[in-house]
C-alpha cells in the first residue's frame, strides 16, 4: 500500500510537470510562426502531436489527482497550485526550505530545514497565528533557550492566516515578500497575504498537500 501511494504521488508529480512543459512548449510554437511554407507544415504536425499527447496526460492526471481540492507545492520552482480536480484555482509564488543546517553548541542536535516532501493533508487551520519559537530559533540567535512557554510566544510573525500540515510545518504569511521565489525558510512554506488568503478560504480541512 505504501509503495503504490509513493508511485501515484510520483506519477502526478511527473504527470504534471510534463504538462507545465508542454503549455510553454505550445505557448513558443505559436508565436514563432515559420514563413516557410514544410517548416509550417511540419510545426503544425508537431504541435498536433502535443496536443494530442497533452490530452492524454491530462487524462491520466485527472485519473491520478486527488478528488475534490488539493495543493501541490514545487519547492524548486518555488509555486504553489490550488487544484480542484484537473482545474488551477490559484498559482502563487511562495518561498520554500532552504536545505541549511544548524548545529547547537553542544553538538548533541542537528536540524535541517527542509519542506518535507510527500503527501500530507490539512490538519487545522489558524487565523492571526502566534509563532511558538522551537528550540532552533534561539540557537540560530545566540540566545539561551527560554524556560517558560510564554517566552517562546511571538504575535505578527506568521501572516494573518496558517494551514498546518503537521509536524510543526505551516503555510503561513510572511513579512519577507522580498524574498517570495526563493529557498529561504526554515522548512515552512510562506505565501503572500493575497495568495494566503485565498487558499486558505477555499481549502477544507482534510484537503491533500502534494510536496515535491
Amino acid at each position: 500500500m505504501v509503495k503504490r501511494k509513493k508511485y501515484i504521488i510520483l506519477t502526478v508529480i511527473i504527470v504534471f510537470l510534463s504538462l507545465e512543459s508542454l503549455g510553454y512548449y505550445l505557448a513558443g510554437s505559436s508565436s514563432n510562426a515559420d514563413t516557410s511554407r514544410a517548416n509550417v507544415s511540419k510545426r503544425g504536425a508537431a504541435t498536433a502531436s502535443l496536443k494530442r499527447n497533452s490530452a492524454a496526460l491530462r487524462k491520466k492526471i485527472s485519473y491520478l489527482s486527488p478528488k475534490g481540492t488539493y495543493i501541490v507545492i514545487d519547492t524548486a520552482r518555488n509555486r504553489l497550485y490550488l487544484k480542484r480536480g484537473g482545474s488551477t484555482l490559484r498559482e502563487a509564488v511562495i518561498s520554500s526550505g532552504s536545505g541549511n543546517m544548524l548545529t547547537d553548541p553542544s553538538g548533541k542536535r542537528t536540524w535541517v530545514f527542509d519542506t518535507p516532501r510527500g503527501e500530507h493533508s490539512v490538519k487545522s487551520k489558524i487565523e492571526n497565528p502566534d509563532w511558538v519559537k522551537p528550540d532552533w530559533a534561539f540557537v540560530e540567535e545566540g540566545e539561551k533557550i527560554p524556560s517558560k512557554f510564554g517566552d517562546r510566544v511571538e504575535s505578527g510573525m506568521l501572516g494573518e492566516y496558517a494551514l498546518s500540515i503537521g509536524n510543526g510545518y505551516l503555510i503561513h504569511g510572511t513579512l519577507y515578500t522580498r524574498l517570495l521565489g526563493r529557498n529561504v525558510t526554515h522548512g515552512c512554506v510562506r505565501v503572500g497575504d493575497k495568495d494566503l488568503e485565498y487558499v486558505f478560504k477555499n481549502t477544507p480541512i482534510g484537503s491533500k498537500v502534494i510536496i515535491f
